[in-house]
């Protein structure tokens, strides 16, 4: 069994076949999944999902992209949220400097902000990284966000970035990234991971493992991602990657 520790549930991509995407995960084994937030809406939309699925349990929280829209009110809305007995997670937030939608000065203080807010509601934050290493691990640490933890999704940094986040206690999650033929660094880093500390996710619809590429991502797909780590780790077989990240997931956002 298996739990996708990153999903988009409510993507619009999803409209005319949800309840059919939920069913093919279940089906390929995935008991339990994660949906994510990016801004008010998505976090709502989120819990809504939880809420009508007994296997799906919600994170909010607003994406570096979208923090430039963040409104007065937001928070309190946030803290509202954070009561439901399916909300497991502060996210997905972090610094995004490859595209910079939101300033990056803005991002920063609003990154800052979320982490005092996760730490507020007792909730592990998920973390979005991308060319922006330093300022992430300075903010994490200046923050304390080691006291309620968190993870840092979609991995896909550097030997020094697993490193680092490993040593403030994260989790380090893999994606379909792991499977693509140019992620050879990526996957000697996945065999340095205690097994303790990691975590499989889609981020569907994004990210298509191989063979699937081209398609729509779907939570279906995390499969091939525990058979790529399982590849990568001789000893083990897909049922035990499966476990062992299952459990992870259940220790960290505290499924029962």
């Amino acid at each position: 069994m298996l739990i996708d520790t990153h999903t988009h549930l409510d993507d619009a991509r999803y409209h005319d076949d949800r309840e059919s995407v939920i069913a093919r995960a279940r089906e390929a084994g995935v008991e339990a999944f994660v949906t994510i937030g990016c801004d008010l809406a998505t976090s709502q939309a989120a819990v809504q999902l939880a809420d009508r699925h007994p296997f799906v349990y919600a994170s909010i929280g607003v994406h570096p992209h979208e923090v430039k829209h963040i409104g007065d009110g937001w928070y309190n809305e946030f803290r509202r949220l954070a009561h439901h007995k399916k909300v497991v997670a502060y996210g997905e937030i972090g610094l995004d400097y490859h595209y910079n939608h939101s300033p990056p000065k803005e991002q920063r203080e609003r990154f800052r902000e979320q982490v005092q807010l996760a730490r507020e509601l007792a909730l592990p934050v998920i973390i979005h990284t991308r060319e922006a290493q330093e300022d992430t691990m300075a903010i994490l640490k200046e923050e304390q966000a080691s006291e309620i933890g968190g993870v840092f999704h979609c991995f896909s940094g550097d030997a020094w970035l697993a490193k680092d986040a490993l040593e403030l206690g994260f989790y380090l999650s893999f994606s379909g990234i792991v499977t693509f033929p140019n992620a050879k660094m990526l996957r000697e880093i996945a065999t340095t991971v205690p097994l303790d500390r990691l975590l499989i996710e889609t981020d569907c619809p994004y990210l298509t493992p191989t063979p699937h590429r081209g398609k729509r991502n779907e939570p279906a797909y995390v499969t091939q991602v525990a058979k790529q780590l399982a590849a990568l780790h001789p000893t083990l077989s897909e049922e035990d990657i499966g476990r062992m990240t299952t459990e992870n997931a259940r220790r960290l956002f505290k499924i029962a």
